[in-house]
């Protein structure tokens, strides 16, 4: 009778009407900071938090914001990157399927809880639902929360102070078995400890292949440099903040964590054209390249470039209709990239790179009287 009884037990925790369910419990958020490059940021620390804590990451759609439209747009996670290179690392369900199939056996409407540090906004609950994209992300899943939880003062670093063990122990899955955030449990930038993890997001055949056929039919045969500009009102305005930020978003992917290697500059975060131009000549001749690819949020410079690599018979090109994943995917492949150190954009093609084993460089960095001081350095 003991041993139908365990069996009649583990049998029901594991699977409910043929669906598997993971007894350590499961991690859910929105992805509700910034564009697809923090979004993937913050994904990588959000997968290294749900391996430490053990528990299955429902994997939230990425989060776009799309011209006229009043309210952010979900894309299923899969849309973009496979699943299977991700399982080798960790656990993972998409959140459609979570929501689906998971979520009515664990996490029924009467028990949704929702986490955050601290009250968020007005009142004293996390208000997980206020504004957008936080508000049309739940509730493309039809989700509404009952209570807060608030989880101050652990934070998301499992990889010091012991973590891991102080989150498990005050939320254990047999009483939590779904953990929901109004935000990714990660940092931003991506967590120094947590950036190899970048080898487990590849992209979807539908991506690889625009890219590949973009290569293939309309770069000219030979090597080609891939460069990111970013150069828009808004990034204007966020490399004012320069002076009182010199970590300024993805500057720790070129300066380190510590400023170790120097502070972020406007050479970095703005280039001029001319500094653009100086530095893919260079880079085009010493990888014998025969195109260039641009990618930017704004102003491509390509009739700029055309001119200034005219001599060198090299040709400049961009996306007819621009898509960002498919810019990436190109990036990605290129002989060589040049990058802006600030941009999250740019730290995902430099992380993906890095990953395969090539190379890659900064608008800027080392600047040049850094390069000087160094070689005087060594003369010394």
């Amino acid at each position: 009778m003991m041993l139908k009884l365990l069996i009649h037990i583990l049998f029901s925790v594991t699977v409910s009407a043929g669906v598997n369910i993971d007894p350590n419990g499961y991690i859910l958020y929105c992805p509700c900071m910034g564009r697809f490059g923090n979004q993937a940021d913050h994904f990588l620390g959000s997968l290294a938090f749900a391996k430490a804590l053990n528990r299955t990451l429902a994997l939230p759609p990425w989060v776009e914001y799309r011209f006229g439209e009043p309210k952010s747009i979900q894309v299923p996670f899969a849309h973009y990157f496979e699943m299977e290179p991700l399982l080798k690392f960790h656990r993972v369900i998409t959140m459609e399927e979570f929501m689906e199939n998971i979520a009515p056996k664990v996490w029924p409407p009467e028990k949704r809880t929702v986490f955050c540090y601290m009250a968020r906004g007005q009142g004293t609950d996390c208000n997980a639902k206020e504004g957008n994209p936080f508000g049309p992300f739940w509730d493309t899943f039809n989700i509404d929360f009952v209570q807060s939880e608030f989880y101050g003062p652990l934070n998301y670093d499992i990889h010091h102070q012991d973590m891991t063990r102080k989150w498990n122990s005050r939320f254990p899955s047999q009483k939590f078995p779904v953990l929901a955030f109004t935000g990714a449990p990660a940092s931003f930038p991506v967590q120094q400890e947590n950036k190899d993890l970048q080898k487990f997001l590849v992209w979807t055949p539908r991506i690889v292949n625009r890219a590949i056929d973009f290569i293939r039919n309309v770069l000219p045969i030979g090597a080609f440099v891939g460069i990111h500009l970013r150069n828009g009102v808004d990034w204007t305005r966020a490399c004012e903040h320069l002076d009182h930020s010199p970590n300024l978003f993805s500057a720790p992917q070129c300066l380190g964590y510590r400023n170790e290697f120097g502070i972020a500059s406007q050479d970095m975060c703005f280039p001029t054209p001319d500094a653009v131009a100086k530095q893919v000549k260079l880079a085009v001749k010493e990888y014998h390249a025969k195109s260039v690819f641009v990618s930017s949020d704004n102003d491509h410079l390509i009739p700029f470039l055309t001119k200034a690599l005219k001599r060198m018979e090299v040709t400049v090109h961009k996306l007819a209709n621009p898509e960002p994943h498919v810019d990436l995917a190109i990036l990605g492949r290129a002989n060589y990239f040049i990058g802006n150190c600030i941009s999250s954009f740019t730290a995902f093609a430099k992380r993906e790179r890095d990953a395969n084993g090539l190379p890659s460089g900064f608008w800027g960095f080392p600047s040049t009287k850094a390069s000087a001081s160094k070689q005087k350095h060594e003369e010394l």
